[in-house]
């Protein structure tokens, strides 16, 4: 069954994560640049919250028993397949999945102007994927 306490917390961790972000919108890719603290804010909880989707949408696959994803892009093709996902979210989510690798694991190659490009267009997709995601629940 569901955890639909644990699916929610995480939901509502989100939120806050979307609206801290939110703080951070109007950041130029110069200013980003200058200033590490804002980098490591913005990145830190832009990762927080792929993985927040990730977790959420790895518990919903573990208690509807769907095939066991690979990577984490590939959670969200089982979503999809299990008709749980907008094929457009879906999208989405695979790019973010791709983003959130890059800010964990290839620094020198974070261009500044692609994540303020996730900060500026990317905070509605997180809040599109959380109302799917009560949905699940």
């Amino acid at each position: 069954m569901v955890d639909r306490d644990l699916i929610r917390r995480k939901l509502t961790d989100l939120g806050q994560y979307v609206q801290q972000l939110g703080e951070y919108r109007a950041v130029t890719p110069e200013e980003y640049r200058r200033d590490w603290r804002t980098q490591r804010i913005v990145e830190r909880t832009l990762q927080m919250s792929i993985e927040v989707c990730i977790d959420v949408a790895n518990h919903v696959i573990a208690d509807r028993k769907l095939r066991v994803p690979g990577t984490y892009a590939e959670v969200f093709d089982v979503l999809t397949e299990a008709g749980l996902l907008d094929p457009s979210l879906h999208t989405v989510m695979v790019r973010m999945c791709g983003f959130r690798n890059l800010i964990v694991h290839d620094y020198a190659r974070l261009d500044p102007s692609r994540v303020i490009q996730v900060l500026r267009e990317g905070l509605d997709d997180f809040v599109k994927f959380s109302a799917v995601a009560l949905g699940w629940v």
